[in-house]
């Protein structure tokens, strides 16, 4: 074993060990990583190296959100995918009801899928469709991994403004990416600032640009 994959081994192993914590010891998140790292893979969902890194990566990246979630709140996880950070939010936080919409056929079989499997379909809605043809509301709009923020925006101001507020995990880009949608930010009447957020008090942080009317 070289010193990066040993390095990416601890990383996991701490990551999981916070998870228990994150989530409570809730034996769902280990069932839905399962479903990730096997049928995810072999069906296309998540790359082949992802396995790897899926708790440090992919699972406390996207639990980092709950600490901005309203109690409570209706949220719409756009372009939900693998359901990352979709289903994760909801396993964290029992509080929300979440609506995951996907307009791809396979992602979409899969989180539906995945959703009765883990007995979340109470408050886990599962959609087939495009957020710009999204008639409803709702309070939090997530994305991850999706697009680039001016293209974000233009497919969700509809379903957040003027009331509810889009929170989108982004990487190092963030900045950057916010600076791009300041024509469209000013002429939407909206604002855009970096929260740094973090599942875990030992986690790392994660960047999570929050866009609401000005």
């Amino acid at each position: 074993m070289d010193d990066d994959t040993a390095a990416l081994a601890r990383q996991e192993y701490l990551a999981r060990s916070l998870a228990v914590e994150v989530f409570h010891g809730d034996e769902t998140i280990n069932r839905f990583v399962d479903k990730l790292v096997s049928d995810g893979v072999t069906r296309g969902l998540l790359g082949p190296k992802e396995p790897k890194r899926i708790w440090s990566r992919h699972i406390l990246n996207s639990a980092a959100l709950c600490e901005v979630l309203p109690q409570g709140a209706e949220l719409i996880d756009v372009g939900s995918g693998a359901g990352l950070p979709g289903i994760v939010v909801a396993i964290a936080r029992p509080d929300l009801r979440v609506t995951l919409l996907e307009p791809m056929l396979r992602r979409w079989t899969f989180l539906g899928e995945t959703v009765d499997h883990l007995g979340l379909s109470e408050r886990v809605n599962v959609v087939r469709g495009r957020a710009e043809d999204c008639a409803d509301k709702f309070e939090i709009v997530t994305a991850r991994a999706v697009a680039r923020l001016p293209k974000l925006l233009r497919w969700t101001i509809p379903l957040f403004y003027p009331d509810g507020r889009l929170l989108a995990l982004k990487g190092d880009s963030a900045h950057d990416e916010i600076d791009e949608a300041q024509d469209l930010l000013g002429a939407s009447g909206l604002t855009a600032q970096i929260m740094h957020v973090r599942a875990h008090p030992k986690a790392e942080m994660t960047n999570v640009v929050s866009v609401t009317a000005s």
